[in-house]
């Protein structure tokens, strides 16, 4: 069923939306010359060409105002001590210490690893540092870092097996911890389990923690939610056995970004209720959770909750007004004019305002639901584990959807975003895992879009500009091969100096050569593993500091440290902050959910259109 939705415009009012207000964002790192590289945001605050001007320890480095080029400066000076590097202008000045000793391309984190345990069926379990998200918890304009531990026995929900606690952690840049939360022995840890929204929800200008929670959890000071004593995993023979809790409340709490401290805790909608009436006895499809953030009002910040996708599907919509968390509404598929939407569902989620009223819109897998807990449309496609959402086509403001299938019958498709209407459509035979966008080749107007059944690079039309093989291996997981070099089918990110966009994958960045359609390497972060598996992605991609590229946030291999890796390539090019983006900026509040995918924007970013550069 195919939605009629009408097409206006502009999608945001600005001037009433609650948003985070960012700072300058200024940092500095070693290149690998030895030089010093200092980058900057450029704000929506600023006019076109904004001149900025830098300063070393109180000493003007520049000879004229920076007016044009990116927000990116070199000091060839050598660094003998401690630097403060300054930058002035926009009426935001930032600055940045650099350690005499500091690495080259990245800032290091020091990290509070957490011991690790046994569980009770007397087996050791260890922990990494997993997925993260950003908020900026104090006020100040600049990002804090909340991250996942996650334990060496964590489970997918169709596996049997006892986890150890999930934790939180909130740092700040220089490696300060400002507390810990401890999920409990209720809350099993796996990656469809625990998923984190931070943001700021109730407008005051610091962000929050909200998360599913039950008995036994741990609150930043000490507190505990619900019945300390309760051990639902433990609760008859068959669990005993299996590991997965499948009894006990449930609930939805919301944490003080700042202090960790717990604000205020509901019922979790839906309740569990029966098992067999989410399709299976063992929790493998009621158990399945995923969580976004939108402007369902087109003004404040809503928090969204979900649960189920194979079958029965539900989505809550929760607001935050700093006393107490309200339901805004609930969207299920077992309400008979939504019984068409069940078993739509992907391991991800989308969020923007795609139908131009100014509210955003959940694209879930092969439907969407509207701003105000309506069905806006269903392919009827089914279940998928990847999907990307931006604006493809650089003549038009509309989104667009590329989403891949499991059912072994509709594999790929590229559809509007607003209607569900299909654009073209790759049909498959096969289990289609994984699906990337990204716009890699100039010759072709817009992004570019392969999947791991698709034959090659696609284009806009669904035409092949590129045939690549499917290949699938333990090490490599789903990708594609294109004249013998591996075309990642995970991450994308804007890493050099120009406007297409690179890949990223297995702790590399790579580019995408269209002249000799060929793939070669050019980042590599050595000593750091990426996460989940053959997802292979790092703890979190995004704008987070300095220009409009985007910086990568990964572990080292042992989780003593956070990495976060700055670009130390010039570029010519001034935008405005990705993260000053609404739909961008939604999708790194989403980017630790599940399957994790790229943050991605909600307007056109490459070389086919460049009326947005400052």
């Amino acid at each position: 069923m195919l939605g009629a939705t009408a097409w206006c415009q502009p999608r945001y009012d600005f001037t009433r939306l609650q948003r985070e207000q960012l700072n300058r964002g200024v940092v500095a790192v070693r290149n690998a010359e030895g030089q010093v590289v200092v980058s900057w945001r450029t704000l929506t605050s600023d006019q076109k060409g904004e001149p900025f001007d830098i300063y070393r320890d109180g000493k003007k480095l520049n000879q004229h105002p920076l007016t044009t080029g990116g927000t990116f400066f070199i000091d060839a000076q050598p660094l003998a001590k401690d630097a403060v590097y300054e930058v002035r202008g926009g009426g935001k000045d930032g600055s940045f210490t650099l350690k005499a000793d500091s690495p080259v391309g990245y800032l290091p984190i020091p990290l509070q690893k957490p011991e690790g345990g046994t569980t009770l069926d007397g087996r050791s379990y260890t922990y990494s540092a997993n997925d993260a998200s950003v908020g900026d918890v104090d006020g100040d304009g600049q990002y804090e870092i909340i991250l996942k531990w996650e334990p060496s026995n964590a489970h997918d929900n169709s596996h049997s097996g006892f986890t150890g606690p999930t934790l939180f952690d909130c740092y700040r840049l220089d490696g300060t911890r400002l507390w810990r939360i401890n999920m409990g022995p209720n809350i099993r840890s796996g990656a469809h389990y625990t998923q984190f929204m931070v943001y700021d929800f109730d407008g005051d200008g610091r962000a929050e923690l909200m998360v599913k929670t039950a008995d036994g959890t741990t609150d930043g000071q000490g507190h505990v939610i619900g019945d300390p004593k309760a051990d639902w995993c433990y609760k008859g023979e068959e669990r005993r056995k299996t590991g997965h809790i499948l009894n006990g409340p449930e609930y939805i709490s919301v944490f003080n970004g700042l202090t960790g401290a717990v604000m205020d805790t509901k019922d979790y909608i839906p309740e569990r209720g029966f098992l067999r009436d989410w399709g299976d006895d063992y929790g493998n499809r009621s158990e399945r959770y995923l969580a976004a953030v939108g402007y369902l009002d087109g003004v404040h910040a809503s928090a969204i909750f979900c649960r189920g996708y194979y079958t029965r599907t539900v989505i809550a919509a929760w607001d935050w007004d700093g006393r107490q968390l309200h339901s805004r509404w609930t969207f299920d598929t077992n309400e008979p004019q939504w019984a068409s939407y069940a078993g739509q569902g992907n391991h991800n989620l989308r969020v923007a305002d795609v139908d131009g009223d100014g509210c955003d819109e959940i694209t879930y897998g092969s439907m969407a639901v509207d701003h105000d807990g309506r069905g806006l449309y269903n392919t009827g496609m089914g279940h998928g584990d990847a999907i990307h959402l931006t604006a493809f086509d650089p003549t038009t403001d509309r989104l667009q959807v590329w989403d891949c299938h499991e059912n072994r019958r509709d594999g790929s498709d590229f559809r509007d975003a607003a209607t569900g209407e299909v654009i073209f459509q790759i049909p498959s035979k096969s289990d289609v895992g994984r699906a990337m966008a990204a716009d890699i080749d100039p010759t072709s107007p817009g992004v570019e879009m392969w999947s791991t059944d698709s034959h090659g690079i696609r284009d806009l039309k669904g035409n092949v500009l590129n045939t690549a093989q499917d290949a699938s291996d333990p090490q490599h997981g789903n990708n594609l091969v294109i004249n013998g070099r591996w075309l990642s089918v995970n991450f994308g990110i804007w890493w050099d100096g120009d406007l297409l966009r690179e890949l990223l994958d297995r702790a590399t960045v790579t580019k995408y050569d269209w002249q000799t359609k060929n793939i070669r390497a050019i980042q590599h972060f050595e000593g750091c593993q990426f996460n989940n598996s053959t997802k292979s992605n790092p703890n979190l991609s995004a704008d987070l500091l300095g220009d409009w590229r985007e910086e990568v946030l990964t572990r080292d291999r042992d989780s003593r440290e956070l990495r976060l890796y700055v670009t130390t390539i010039p570029t010519d090019y001034r935008i405005n902050c990705l993260m000053e983006d609404i739909p961008y900026r939604l999708s790194v509040a989403t980017e630790n959910v599940a399957y994790n995918q790229p943050p991605e924007t909600g307007f056109y970013l490459g070389p086919d259109k460049t009326d947005y550069l400052k």
